[in-house]
């Protein structure tokens, strides 16, 4: 890939990456007959998951979207309940509480994690609050503790979007294991990718059941399956939730390599972040900021620039010297259907000014050999 870069292409934000054993472990599974989801590579795929992240179940779902509507059902989410979430943050969140006739409820961001600010979290709850949805932006952790304690307080639901979290922690704690329920994405933008595809993670054994039953069409048929029941019945409201056994097939390689995956993500950000000191002395641009209660994951390396303006010539010059960088989020709550079905609580101003200035760069494994163009790219579109 990088040798096909130095003769003319563009350098992608993305590529996904594969480890050598996906292709493999696909025609593995079409071998033992077994294509539909929840066979052997879903059970070892699970199994990984809930032994590295403490979760007490590990449920494969079609995608984190999937994840997070499975968690909202299972939070008992219904019409006119309220969902405290960020505005900067993908539709899929808000989402998952509209499909349910629940009320997203906007916060602004933190300045320096981009991350919900916690301290205005309780100021928006409501009688009618039945949930705190944060979402770990970058795999940078947001300050759970904080956010747990609002929600024990006032006995609310703790949804974690760990989408980008995959192997990042919170003072020694997987992104996505502290709430009630923690959704994390294998989108092939992802760290850790299955093309499509996510998981629920369970965190307390009382909602374990009812999570199989919601993830199979609302059915006992896991349950059938192990033995448990001699037959299956329609029980609960749910839909089809899982993967099938090709996506766990690819998703075994990766998670057998993502700590060595994600060491070389964290690598590549921490070059990013040293060449670019420089920017942010001459205040020409900023750089992402850390917490200092978690680990990351070097899922995202993003440059704040000054403004909108700056932000579009700067991802202009860079496609000139063939290197593409992507903007994220539009804020929620100034989107058509944000406006028809949420309501925001206080200023948006972090929100609103810092989606207009981030601008993310490539990265991907296999780009160790092409960074120093994007460096040098990057220093002659910001002072271009």
């Amino acid at each position: 890939m990088a040798e096909s870069m130095r003769q003319g292409k563009a350098i992608p934000y993305n590529f996904p990456h594969m480890t050598g054993r996906e292709l493999y472990y696909i025609a593995q599974a079409h071998f033992n007959g077994r294509l539909a989801g929840d066979g052997p590579f879903t059970k070892s795929c699970q199994a990984w998951l809930e032994t590295k992240t403490g979760a007490q179940k590990a449920l494969l779902t079609h995608s984190c979207t999937g994840a997070l509507e499975m968690a909202v059902i299972l939070a008992g989410i219904g019409p006119g309940d309220e969902v405290i979430m960020p505005s900067f943050t993908f539709v899929s969140m808000a989402n998952a509480v509209v499909l349910r006739g629940g009320v997203p409820v906007f916060v602004d961001i933190r300045a320096d994690t981009l991350n919900i600010d916690e301290q205005l979290i309780e100021a928006a709850i409501t009688p009618r609050t039945r949930a705190i949805i944060p979402m770990h932006y970058a795999g940078v952790p947001c300050a759970m503790d904080e956010i747990l304690a609002i929600a024990a307080k006032h006995e609310l639901f703790v949804i974690e979007d760990a989408a980008q979290g995959i192997g990042a922690t919170y003072k020694g704690r997987a992104l996505g294991s502290m709430g009630h329920f923690g959704a994390i994405s294998f989108h092939e933008t992802k760290n850790i990718i299955s093309g499509e595809g996510g998981v629920l993670l369970v965190n307390r054994p009382d909602f374990v059941d009812r999570a199989e039953v919601i993830r199979e069409k609302g059915t006992n048929r896991a349950q059938f399956f192990r033995g448990q029941v001699d037959k299956y019945s329609w029980r609960d409201i749910g839909s089809s939730f899982l993967p099938g056994e090709l996506v766990a097939a690819f998703l075994w390689a990766q998670l057998q390599e993502g700590e060595a995956i994600n060491r070389r993500r964290v690598a590549m950000w921490d070059t990013y972040h040293a060449a670019f000191g420089e920017l942010e002395n001459t205040g020409a641009a900023r750089r992402p900021r850390l917490s200092a209660d978690g680990v990351h994951n070097g899922h995202i390396y993003y440059l704040l620039l000054r403004n909108l303006d700056h932000r579009t010539a700067f991802i202009k010059r860079l496609a000139l010297q063939n290197v593409n960088s992507v903007f994220h989020y539009v804020p929620l709550h100034n989107s058509p259907m944000g406006q028809r079905s949420c309501r925001s609580v206080g200023s948006m101003r972090n929100t609103e000014n810092l989606s207009e200035q981030l601008a993310r760069l490539p990265l991907w494994i296999g780009l160790e050999g092409l960074q120093h163009e994007v460096i040098d790219a990057v220093f002659k579109s910001v002072d271009g």
